[in-house]
């Protein structure tokens, strides 16, 4: 079986060998290690901290909780960009694919992002998810973990020469981002396995989560 680090990989190496132009790539690199450099790794939440609650609308529009998920059990929390975006897709895929797992093992998983509900749905849709697919308005959420940047502004009209319309899919023009994220949170909301990575390509591996999220279930038995 292919996994969530192969697929990636072959799509960014097709990518940037065979559709991208190098002007491009190197608006796009220069972005990537311009927010490595930031110094915003130091600001977001740490593995061990405790997981602020949210109230977020999911793809239907009702309201989701943390505290109404930790009640229930653990909760894998993972944060992408938008329904634009392929890396996200990608792992969207696999995130999806192992739903089932996740809820075996005792636990349940929920995915966010700065898009209107229209496109959460779409996700939800494309995706056939069956987990919620919760709107961050303004990445206000994700701005308590200390993970939202604004894009440079080469990379907003790269973006937008791409068709990448920003301020429709999240519907404000603040042209910001999460970096993308997931999380392990126990029921008592500590986060317990934790991933952020200012490289959008890169993400990690799902049956990683998975096991840290047995490891806690089965601690519990």
């Amino acid at each position: 079986m292919t996994t969530l680090k192969e697929k990636l990989e072959a799509f960014r190496e097709d990518f940037e060998t065979n559709k991208a132009p190098a002007e491009a790539l190197k608006v796009m690199h220069a972005a990537t290690q311009a927010l490595r450099d930031s110094g915003i790794m130091e600001k977001t939440i740490k593995l061990g901290d405790k997981m602020p609650e949210f109230a977020l609308t999911n793809q239907d529009g009702d309201t989701v909780s943390l505290s109404e998920k930790l009640a229930k059990g653990p909760l894998v929390v993972s944060f992408f960009r938008g329904v634009w975006c392929p890396y996200c897709n990608i792992e969207l895929e696999h995130l999806g694919a192992a739903a089932d797992e996740i809820r075996a093992a005792g636990g349940d998983l929920v995915v966010i992002s700065p898009q209107t509900q229209q496109f959460a749905q779409k996700s939800h849709k494309d995706r056939a998810l069956t987990c919620d697919v919760l709107v961050d308005a303004g990445n206000a959420y994700a701005n308590e973990l200390g993970t939202v940047f604004r894009l440079p502004e080469d990379l907003e009209k790269l973006y937008a020469g791409f068709g990448i319309d920003m301020p429709m899919y999240n519907g404000d023009d603040s042209w910001t981002l999460p970096m993308p994220l997931r999380a392990v949170i126990d029921t008592d909301g500590v986060v317990r396995y934790l991933d952020i990575n200012p490289d959008y390509t890169v993400r990690p591996e799902v049956t990683d989560t998975v096991a840290v999220l047995k490891s806690l279930t089965a601690a519990k038995v």
